[in-house]
């Protein structure tokens, strides 16, 4: 198996795949969740070959944009590695990440959950992607493809919601700040990670400032 021709075919496939793909779940999204992964891959002793794999699949079909199906994801993954011919092993290790890593298991309360120190840095590179200027970003792309309102001073964050109540949200994009991006930084994983987290966690809170300011006509 030729690893570095694997992943020059996964790249194709991805973008392939994604080619139509909301804004913040495109090719984009997937090359910086990528990046960060290698970025941090520096600093961690991991398979860097089941980091790539696992990075560029992440979200090869997001349940949001599949009628809340949770499976269709790593069945296509399964497919593609199975189709390059990858080690048994190392296929069944990147599915199990790309099961794992999404921020809605963290309601699930699961003592056995799966874990290796491949899937701490592709979570960690994909949480990096959700917060900061990006994060921000792509928070309010989502909230227009789904038609919410950017704010409602009367709709309070739910700060204490079930896994199907996460799945189902409509509520105004200004809440998924509280109700997810600024729980982030404290979910991290690895040092490097942690330490990109606090400079993006903070542009969000002054950004979260500056917004309040204009909403209620503040200089």
């Amino acid at each position: 198996m030729d690893r570095e021709k694997v992943i020059t075919n996964c790249i194709s496939f991805v973008k392939k795949e994604l080619q139509n793909a909301e804004g913040g779940h495109d090719w984009f999204h997937i090359e910086r969740v990528f990046k960060n992964a290698i970025l941090i891959s520096r600093e961690e002793k991991v398979d860097v070959f089941v980091v790539s794999l696992a990075a560029l699949l992440h979200d090869i079909a997001d349940p949001k944009f599949n009628n809340g199906d949770e499976k269709i994801g790593p069945r296509k993954a399964t497919k593609f590695l199975i189709d390059e011919k990858v080690p048994k092993k190392i296929g069944k290790h990147v599915v199990n990440i790309i099961k794992n890593m999404s921020f809605k298991n963290t309601f699930d309360n699961n003592s056995k959950k799966f874990t290796s120190k491949e899937f701490e840095v592709v979570q960690d590179a994909d949480r990096l992607d959700a917060i900061g200027a990006i994060g921000i970003a792509r928070c309010f792309n989502y909230g227009g493809f789904k038609n919410r309102a950017l704010y409602d001073p009367e709709v309070l964050p739910n700060l204490n919601m079930t896994k199907e109540e996460y799945k189902n949200a409509k509520t105004p994009t200004i809440n998924h700040f509280y109700e997810k991006l600024l729980l982030l930084k404290d979910k991290m994983n690895t040092n490097t990670g942690k330490q990109i987290a606090k400079e993006r966690h903070l542009f969000m809170e002054n950004y979260l400032k500056q917004f309040y300011d204009e909403w209620n006509g503040i200089k």
